[in-house]
């Protein structure tokens, strides 16, 4: 598959000329851009961070208001039931998008494999997975009354820091693929 790969590069010439006048040239690999995975790798994070955008300042305030705090409760949970792996799919799937345009990257002109994209990506992931699915146990025992550790209160705190810090690199990365 590497040597395919390869050979899918064309290069071009880049010249320039000093003060002296001299000319020097020299021949960078270009790299091939797949237009399926630019489209994804500009668009995913925008649906990404709208979805994160919906449940914070729409789903989750709407049924705030709207709901006594045991519905709310309820509610809520269900959001973010469903949230969660929706951040790991769209995450998984921006990972994968980003890892392959950095090896492309890297056959191209020996850049690095690892991208500020990639580790956007992957940060946004950790916070998925420790924000829900590794409070969610602690989170239930809290509100049962059987907490150890941490008050309900507290983890909860938690929890919303891990998603403000998922929404704040999801933001970067959107940005960052419409540049």
């Amino acid at each position: 598959r590497r040597s395919r790969f390869r050979r899918s590069l064309e290069f071009s010439g880049r010249c320039a000329s000093d003060s002296v006048g001299q000319v020097s040239c020299r021949c960078v690999p270009a790299i091939e851009v797949n237009p399926i995975s630019e489209m994804l790798r500009r668009i995913l994070p925008g649906i990404w961070f709208g979805l994160l955008l919906a449940i914070a300042l729409v789903a989750a305030p709407a049924a705030s208001g709207a709901l006594d705090k045991a519905s709310f409760g309820a509610v809520a949970r269900a959001i973010f039931a469903r949230e969660a792996p929706a951040s790991l799919v769209l995450g998984v799937l921006i990972l994968a998008v980003e890892r392959r345009d950095a090896l492309a990257r890297h056959l191209a002109g020996g850049a690095t494999q690892f991208s500020t994209e990639m580790m956007l990506a992957a940060g946004a992931l950790l916070c998925t997975v420790a924000g829900y699915y590794g409070l969610l146990p602690a989170l239930e025992q809290a509100r049962g009354g059987a907490a150890a550790g941490l008050s309900f209160g507290q983890l909860h705190a938690l929890s919303l820091a891990f998603f403000g810090a998922k929404g704040l690199m999801v933001l970067a990365l959107a940005w960052r693929a419409a540049r």
